[in-house]
């Protein structure tokens, strides 16, 4: 392996490195349910990398598509809001 594969992902037989986790757990949690769930998350992470997106790319994907369109760059604590001191501008 050379240095210009370094960010190549990570990959477990066909399916991503990220599908490893819920597989692990299964291993160590033998019940159906949890067969069920590493199968489906392995199935939405190989379906989210045909669409060409990695897990945290469609993590920031899904926080932007709930956080909407309004995003302020300062806080609402920090915010000056206008005020009236007596004077007309």
């Amino acid at each position: 392996m050379a240095w210009r594969d370094t960010m190549r992902p990570c990959r477990f037989l066909m399916f991503p490195a990220w599908a490893a986790a819920p597989l692990l757990i299964f291993f160590l949690h033998w019940r159906w349910w949890t067969l069920i769930a590493a199968i489906a998350s392995a199935i939405l992470f190989w379906v989210l990398e045909r669409f060409g997106l990695s897990v945290p790319a469609a993590m920031r994907f899904a926080r932007s598509w709930v956080a909407g369109p309004y995003r302020p760059a300062v806080p609402f604590w920090k915010r000056r809001w206008r005020t009236s001191h007596g004077h007309r501008c």
